[in-house]
């Protein structure tokens, strides 16, 4: 059973810095991805970024420059940096994973099976 569960989340004062952690277990598969959403009561759920397990990473528009996922290896937990935070990053973020076959396969923006249950980050102004 795929498990996704996320950690960091809390309150933060604008222009500081958060770092969440995934820890992603019960794959079966060789590869996978996983993406950080993030999304605000009343809106629709946000990506934010992904991985693959070659390390490549993508980025939304929002968060290019500022934010930054990361692994050590394949095995280990997914970060999210975020750095110089605003009261618009404030929400919930989520880490989602699904398989892959290619190590080097491009993580995607959207259609991930498996979702952990969330970590609200506030941001105050």
């Amino acid at each position: 059973q795929v498990q996704l569960v996320e950690s960091g989340g809390g309150l933060v004062q604008a222009g500081g810095s958060l770092r969440l952690a995934c820890a992603a277990s019960g794959f079966t598969s060789n590869y996978y991805h996983v993406a950080w959403f993030r999304q605000v009561p009343g809106r629709e759920r946000e990506w934010v970024g992904c991985i693959n397990n070659a390390g490549t990473t993508h980025y939304s528009n929002s968060a290019t420059g500022r934010f930054t996922i990361s692994r050590d290896n394949s095995k280990s937990p997914v970060y999210l940096s975020m750095n110089d935070l605003k009261p618009e990053d404030t929400a919930v973020y989520y880490c989602a994973g699904r398989a892959t076959m290619a190590f080097r396969a491009t993580c995607p923006s959207e259609n991930y099976r498996y979702w952990g249950q969330g970590t609200p980050v506030t941001v105050s102004s």
